[in-house]
């Protein structure tokens, strides 16, 4: 019955990984991925008979839109914001900006430090032709790893925050994300350079004829972030959370003069597109993850390298945030603390530190593993002349993975020896 209940999510997944592969000119219709959540969702729906499924699918559709509703405000507020300018689009200036995303991404989250820094670097490369190793490593370092400090860095952090785990419980995971940070950066520097090296003359003289100053428009957009923080640090319920978010929303639209959004390029279709696959991901596993439950407790969830591999393992094709509460719950149960994970944090921290590291950081190994990854994706594809071609989804999974695996052994040894 476990297997058959995952049917549902596990074709939402193939038809993600697949279908641009197969038939890539239907995909690029709006209509196709709205056909594929229609076609994996209805059946979880009309299958949902008893009160506890119904219960459990209202559960699952109101995350996602407490989920959304945090990612369209911090979308649209750092869409009001504009870094123009065109730097040279040296190893250089390229690490300054993924070091900037690092440490951005924990104070305003991987979503809100993707979409400010995405498009500027992209535009500091315009002129170079190999550049898509920076988006994958800016999706690896920005987008996922980088909101390892705080609850409002990544979702998964803010749920647990928001189910009693103290807010400065993830600044204790500053080793993990010293080491992430500093390995990746070198690994890009390194791998930047030679990728620098083979630019032909005419492009780099191209680039520096280019070259010009940093300005910031639409500063508001830094006290609506402001606001979005303070949301989301105060934990305000649902709906009024959400309620928030989207007079925040307004209010960014409202203050923002319409030329800096036009300099962005702002356009809401790569917000479309993840909120679509996403209302698909969310429905269908709702019956996987409540199958997952029934299996979970006879896997090794008492030990923090079974928590850290299977955490992350899931993230990768899950949302990362409903499985770091589903192994973080397990984590507690098995230590006595019931479902309490305040008492796991103070109890048993090692356990939450795994759970928390491997949902954060596996979440970069695919495209669906963390909401920015599909966003950055989609910008970096429409972004006009310095558009990106990046690849498919086991594409990606390739790449992410193979340079990922360094930090995974990293992050066990750091659990082996005490040191988070």
């Amino acid at each position: 019955m476990e297997v058959l209940a995952a049917i549902p999510f596990i074709c939402m997944l193939l038809g993600i990984a697949l279908l641009p592969l197969i038939v890539p000119h239907i995909w690029e219709h709006p209509a196709a991925p709205l056909g594929l959540v229609a076609i994996c969702s209805l059946p979880v729906i009309m299958l949902a008979p008893g009160p506890q499924e119904r219960h459990l699918l209202l559960h699952g559709i109101e995350e996602y839109i407490a989920f959304m509703a945090l990612i369209s405000a911090l979308y649209v507020t750092a869409g009001g914001i504009h870094v123009s300018g065109n730097p040279r689009g040296t190893p250089h200036v390229n690490v300054i900006f993924l070091t900037i995303g690092a440490v951005a991404a924990s104070l305003i989250g991987t979503t809100g430090a993707s979409m400010l820094l995405i498009r500027p670097m992209l535009d500091a490369n315009q002129e170079r032709r190999h550049k898509v190793h920076m988006v994958i490593f800016f999706i690896l370092i920005v987008s996922n790893s980088g909101g390892l400090l705080t609850p409002l860095g990544d979702p998964p952090l803010y749920l647990g925050y928001l189910h009693g785990v103290p807010f400065t419980f993830t600044l204790k995971l500053w080793p993990a994300w010293l080491a992430a940070t500093g390995f990746l950066l070198l690994f890009f520097w390194l791998w930047d350079r030679r990728a620098y090296a083979r630019e032909t003359p005419e492009d780099l003289q191209l680039d520096a004829e280019h070259e010009t100053g940093i300005r910031i428009d639409g500063k508001i957009n830094l006290v609506v972030a402001a606001g979005i923080i303070a949301c989301s640090a105060l934990g305000i319920p649902s709906p009024w959370r959400e309620l928030a978010y989207s007079f925040l929303i307004a209010l960014s639209l409202w203050l923002t003069a319409s030329d800096v959004r036009e300099a962005n390029t702002f356009h809401y279709g790569p917000l479309k597109e993840v909120a679509i696959l996403f209302l698909g991901i969310f429905i269908t596993m709702v019956p996987a993850l409540h199958a997952l439950e029934e299996v979970a407790p006879h896997l090794p969830v008492g030990h923090p390298l079974g928590l850290f591999l299977m955490s992350g393992a899931l993230s990768s094709v899950l949302d990362n945030a409903p499985t770091y509460l589903l192994f973080a719950s397990l984590a507690a149960a098995h230590a006595g603390h019931g479902t309490d994970l305040a008492a796991l944090a103070m109890h048993s921290p090692v356990l939450l530190s795994a759970v928390s590291v491997g949902s954060v950081f596996m979440g970069a190994n695919t495209y669906i593993g963390n909401g920015p990854n599909l966003l950055v994706k989609a910008v970096a594809e429409g972004a006009g002349a310095a558009r990106v071609e990046m690849p498919h989804f086991f594409g990606y999974a390739g790449w992410a993975v193979s340079i990922l695996t360094p930090v995974y052994l990293m992050v066990a040894a750091m659990m082996v020896f005490g040191i988070i």
